[in-house]
């Protein structure tokens, strides 16, 4: 790789198991709709790519327009839920430390609501680590396209194949691909359900602290 010159980092799944939070809500939503309940396990395969999402594959008999109507139940649910149970994973603050300690910016890159970032990275304590949050609904686009990316290097002035973006899905692989970014993947989020290996990028790391190893280690 290049020299890295800034960071990039996804919030579900890379930095925080929000699994709990996101189950609660999903599941509060399904009892007020008279539905089932469905497992933890379950709803964390449903995890990756944004509230939409996660609403219509809990609820994959309703049509578009009643999918959209019960995301505002989500939403309400999820704004009382939202960090009351979200965990750092492990390697995250030492991760974060090192590429603080390295001069390096970071910013968050995720497909979570702007309404629900800031206050999720408030509660666990994350806000003070990065320079700003690019949310799902920040721009035109979101990951899997390039754009919020792009958008986040060039705020913090640094050329796409100097930044390192780390995330848990292929959905982060491809948006950094397309941008023109390393990237690396950690092992244990969401992905959808699926496992991360085989899916293009530059390493599988074990955690945030081995990211910032690699980095700092190739750093002149």
């Amino acid at each position: 790789m290049n020299p890295i010159r800034s960071i990039t980092i996804d919030l579900d799944g890379t930095l925080l198991d929000t699994v709990p939070d996101l189950a609660a809500a999903a599941n509060a939503m399904l009892r007020e709709l008279g539905r089932p309940e469905y497992p933890i396990a379950t709803i964390a395969a449903f995890i990756g790519r944004g509230i939409p999402k996660l609403v219509a594959r809990c609820l994959p008999d309703l049509d578009e327009a009643a999918v959209h109507e019960a995301q505002a139940v989500f939403r309400r649910h999820y704004a009382i839920e939202n960090g009351r149970c979200s965990q750092l994973f492990p390697g995250v603050l030492e991760g974060l430390q090192a590429f603080r300690d390295a001069g390096l910016p970071m910013a968050v890159i995720t497909n979570k609501a702007t309404a629900f970032t800031g206050p999720l990275l408030a509660a666990t304590r994350l806000a003070a680590w990065f320079e700003f949050a690019v949310s799902g609904d920040s721009l035109a686009e979101k990951k899997p396209h390039p754009l919020p990316l792009l958008h986040a290097c060039a705020r913090m002035g640094s050329a796409p194949a100097e930044n390192l973006h780390i995330g848990d899905s292929r959905h982060d692989a491809a948006a950094a691909r397309a941008a023109g970014c390393p990237v690396f993947l950690v092992p244990y989020g969401y992905n959808e359900g699926e496992d991360v290996q085989g899916i293009d990028c530059d390493a599988i790391v074990a955690s945030l602290a081995e990211a910032a190893r690699r980095v700092t280690g190739q750093r002149s």
